[in-house]
């Protein structure tokens, strides 16, 4: 291929990157950690923190509320919920209200008569070729 005359070639641009990831290291290793005063023991515990995080907490759940009605909310967290339940490894399925109708159970009916069709089509012919190779297979050992 032809390259434009003001097109760096392909080791150029290589040598480049080399470079710059060669002074990014120096620049890193010459770069000391800075000495971190030891903190002043307090006599009262630590608890700013988890009072903050309770807050927040408290806000977020308010500003949530204005955004749904509780109902939506409530159809939310089971959504959510049930999401997780079947996400999680070994969990068994849950079980649909009676009345109600999975996508499970709708896709499994409207499998059926095409999955009767595909067997009554191929399972005769399946089932004489493993015939087939079995009895070769037993013929050859004896």
């Amino acid at each position: 291929m032809a390259q434009g005359r003001n097109e760096p070639s392909m080791d150029e641009i290589l040598s480049s990157i080399k470079k710059i990831i060669a002074d990014e290291d120096r620049s890193k290793a010459g770069a000391r950690p800075k000495a971190v005063a030891d903190p002043i023991p307090s006599s009262q515990p630590d608890d700013g923190i988890l009072e903050l995080t309770q807050s927040v907490e408290a806000s977020v759940e308010e500003e949530a509320e204005s955004l749904l009605d509780s109902q939506k909310a409530h159809n939310l967290a089971r959504s959510f919920s049930a999401l997780q339940t079947l996400s999680e490894p070994g969990a068994a399925p849950q079980i649909v209200k009676s009345g109600e109708t999975s996508l499970e159970g709708l896709v499994r009916e409207m499998m059926k008569p095409m999955l009767k069709q595909w067997l009554d089509t191929n399972l005769p012919v399946i089932v004489e070729s493993m015939v087939e190779r079995e009895i070769a297979r037993i013929t050859k050992k004896g």
